[in-house]
């Protein structure tokens, strides 16, 4: 019997097999659920990719910040499932003036186009799915600690404070529809997103040499089972909740 036997999910951010998504997919499948994907931009390389999973999903087409696409989506998803138990958000971008330094003279439309996409998409996946989730449904998202100012990570470490804001403010509202909603924050990992940002070694180096458990940068399976462990029925009372997998790096000081 698999942890989510009979799941149904949503997972989005699968571009490449080094995705978290990838493993969350992957690993759910494994565990017995039911996944669909989405995909934007390169929705063939999505499809590609797709097919390297146990069984290869549909892949629908979403961009989160266009509303016909929202307003569509559960139509979408009703072609191959009749409801949903859990959805991943795994979406994140910031405009290359946002990052690697460039806090200070980064535009506002560069920013609010970061915030749209990684912070704001949160609460629209969730409205956009919630007319096919019931009691006991789960919506978990992907983090990278806030709590505190990073170097080069800039106007995306914003966004994940607003990801990690706008996910308690769903938990509240969606608490009394028995929907969770938590995050789960991740460790540095060499994704396609992270090669993205200049100076990300600094990261690299950092875990490596503090987390108590180690961090390897290119696992992203640690990260894929607690955001699995957050889909199933094992957290029943668990909302708002950040959790983080990261090696322990977020407990040390020096």
């Amino acid at each position: 019997m698999g942890l989510l036997d009979g799941k149904r999910l949503l997972v989005t951010g699968v571009i490449t097999d080094q995705s978290i998504a990838f493993s969350v997919a992957k690993l759910a499948q494994e565990q017995g659920a039911t996944v669909v994907l989405t995909g934007y931009g390169r929705l063939s390389l999505v499809e590609r990719i797709a097919k390297r999973l146990p069984a290869p999903p549909p892949v629908i087409e979403l961009d989160v910040t266009n509303d016909e696409h929202l307003e569509a989506l559960a139509g979408m998803v009703t072609e191959h499932v009749d409801g949903l138990d859990g959805v991943v958000h795994s979406i994140g971008y910031a405009p290359p003036s946002c990052l690697g330094g460039g806090f200070m003279t980064a535009p506002w439309e560069d920013v609010s186009t970061a915030l749209h996409i990684s912070t704001y998409s949160l609460k629209s996946l969730t409205a956009a799915c919630l007319p096919l989730m019931g009691r006991g449904g789960s919506v978990v998202g992907f983090d990278f600690d806030a709590t505190r100012a990073w170097p080069v990570y800039d106007w995306m470490g914003v966004a994940k404070a607003g990801t990690e804001s706008a996910a308690r403010y769903l938990a509240r509202e969606l608490g009394p529809q028995g929907i969770r909603v938590n995050l789960v924050a991740a460790g540095p990992l060499r994704t396609m997103a992270a090669k993205s940002i200049p100076g990300f070694e600094q990261f690299e180096e950092a875990w490596t040499n503090r987390a108590p458990l180690g961090w390897e940068l290119t696992d992203p399976e640690p990260a894929a089972r607690g955001c699995l462990a957050l889909l199933s029925d094992w957290f029943p009372a668990t909302t708002g909740e950040i959790v983080h997998v990261d090696g322990g790096f977020h407990a040390v000081g020096v």
